[in-house]
């Protein structure tokens, strides 16, 4: 068995917490589909998700189920921490067949358990958990009454444990060695993909102390014009003079994710990019004088839009997220933003990405911390 990212006192003190809400909502069983969600619970880890795969949390106290692809189920016993018989495979013939799905036999599966007549909760709005997945379980399950579940799980990793904090201090460290790399390779007439290739070394391997994991999301890099929108992917497009690249990094340990962001300049700055970097320098600053456990998730927004609005520029995107345990396609959790309305009181223990990127008309700039 690999070994666990933390003991088994931590997994039942998340169960114990998630349960309480069950049981607050009413629900006597909750379909986790959300992949984060899984590992948090279970500990299983493994790229399989691209099949059906659930984990089923019951509010009775036994363990949770993983289910998912048969030959997937090898991982489960290599990486979750539950007993074999709560590792469960379908059958391989259910695999990506346009007769027949995976959740017909999941929900099959769950009235055999006993558990098909009560309220049942599920995540409805998984990245990996179709719309076609869900008409099949919830036409196998007549006699339930469906809820959507959706960030009930997402809230409570909110608040982080000392041990994933630890997690993300090891994580930090690969993203400033990401960023490191970065600095030492980009320059005039390097490719772009070159420049990738010694960052996402470097975001694997930064560390002799521990590995580092894929990131959630890709490393951006963008140069010139591309920086003007903040999700352009890279190519083999060589590095100009006088560029402006904006880099948005990530380290990432046992999954949990420190993003990092900077900017670099090759040659002279243009005038209105060194103001705009002087003005978004200054309201990180402001950023990190706000933000502190008792204080709004909107108040830190203001405090950074009170710093820009100086300046006369504005942004119109949120300024920053939850973010920790994730997955491919996205390593935000979902539930803390910061920006106006969010009134979100804020924790000791949340972990808050703040991203003050500005993209402008055929130019941008990024800078970022991740912060506790």
């Amino acid at each position: 068995m690999i070994e666990l990212p933390f003991g088994r006192e931590e997994y039942r003190r998340r169960l114990n917490t998630i349960r309480a809400e069950m049981q607050r909502r009413g629900l006597d069983i909750l379909i986790v589909n959300d992949v984060a969600n899984q590992h948090y619970i279970t500990g299983y880890d493994g790229w399989s998700f691209y099949t059906p795969q659930v984990v089923i949390v019951p509010l009775d106290d036994v363990e949770p189920v993983w289910i998912g692809r048969a030959m997937d189920a090898a991982g489960g016993l290599l990486t979750a921490w539950m007993r074999p018989d709560n590792i469960v495979g379908f059958p391989e013939d259910l695999v990506q067949r346009p007769d027949r799905h995976p959740m017909d036999w999941i929900a099959d599966w769950i009235t055999r358990r006993g558990w098909a007549k009560g309220n049942i909760g599920i995540e409805l709005e998984a990245y990996y958990y179709s719309a076609k997945a869900h008409a099949h379980l919830v036409a196998g399950l007549p006699n339930a009454r469906i809820e959507d579940a959706d960030l009930l799980i997402n809230w409570i990793r909110s608040v982080k444990s000392d041990a994933e904090i630890d997690y993300l201090r090891q994580a930090s460290r690969l993203a400033e060695a990401a960023v490191t790399a970065a600095y030492d390779v980009i320059a005039p007439g390097v490719r772009e993909c070159d420049a990738i290739a010694k960052i996402q070394a470097a975001q694997i391997a930064g560390s002799a102390a521990y590995a580092g994991d894929i990131t959630a999301l890709p490393p951006t890099i963008l140069g010139g014009e591309n920086a003007s929108a903040p999700h352009i992917m890279w190519s083999d497009r060589r590095f100009g003079d006088n560029e402006t690249i904006a880099l948005e990094l990530a380290g990432v340990t046992r999954r949990y994710a420190a993003g990092l962001a900077r900017t670099m300049q090759l040659g002279k700055a243009p005038q209105e990019v060194s103001d705009t970097g002087k003005a978004v320098l200054e309201g990180m600053e402001a950023v990190l004088e706000t933000i502190r456990p008792g204080t709004l998730a909107e108040d830190v927004e203001a405090a950074w839009r009170g710093v820009i609005s100086r300046y006369k520029l504005k942004k119109e995107s949120r300024i920053g997220y939850s973010i920790g345990v994730a997955y491919p396609p996205d390593w935000g959790e979902h539930t803390i933003s910061l920006r106006p309305g969010d009134k979100t009181e804020l924790r000791p223990g949340n972990v808050l990405h703040s991203i003050l990127g500005m993209w402008m008309d055929g130019w941008g700039i990024e800078i970022s911390e991740t912060i506790l």
